[in-house]
């Protein structure tokens, strides 16, 4: 993982720092655009996620709705009425067989993807978007850092 300077990590050690982050997040990502979220167990993945798809649900004027890790069923599918949202979560993947088995990055182009425990996949995707999710000194604290495809246009949003 990627060594982030302290100028570079954004403070969301607040769930409202989180939500805010998010709700940016919502304005820039598209269909198409793949986001790969690493860090450990409880530091904000799947929460910065469920505000990012409640958000588009918000704009889209659709009934928000429960957004919960799919550590178990290892997908969950949010139609948000301009594309489809994956949100996988690969924690329990042994191998890339199994991602293979499970149609990741099939026809990627036309939903946005989102994928928790990217560190499990061998292929390399090129145009992605990686958010870094650290906890601080202390464990209420948590620090997340932006790197890749779209830098640029989250950077003019911040």
């Amino acid at each position: 993982m990627p060594i982030a300077t302290n100028s570079e990590k954004i403070d969301i050690s607040l769930e409202v720092n989180t939500a805010e982050l998010a709700k940016k997040f919502s304005q820039i990502l598209k269909r198409g655009d793949v986001v790969f979220l690493y860090g450990e167990i409880g530091v904000g993945k799947t929460t910065f996620i469920r505000h990012l798809i409640n958000n588009f649900q918000k704009k889209n004027n659709l009934k928000i709705t429960e957004v919960t890790s799919p550590t178990f069923n290892l997908v969950n599918e949010y139609d948000v009425r301009n594309f489809i949202i994956q949100h996988y979560d690969l924690f329990r993947l042994k191998s890339s067989q199994e991602i293979d088995n499970i149609g990741l990055f099939e026809n990627y182009e036309k939903i946005l993807t989102l994928v928790e425990w990217p560190e499990k996949i061998d292929k390399i995707i090129k145009n992605k978007i990686s958010l870094f999710f650290e906890y601080g000194k202390k464990n209420n604290q948590r620090t997340v850092n932006i790197q890749g495809y779209k830098k640029l246009e989250i950077d003019e949003i911040r």
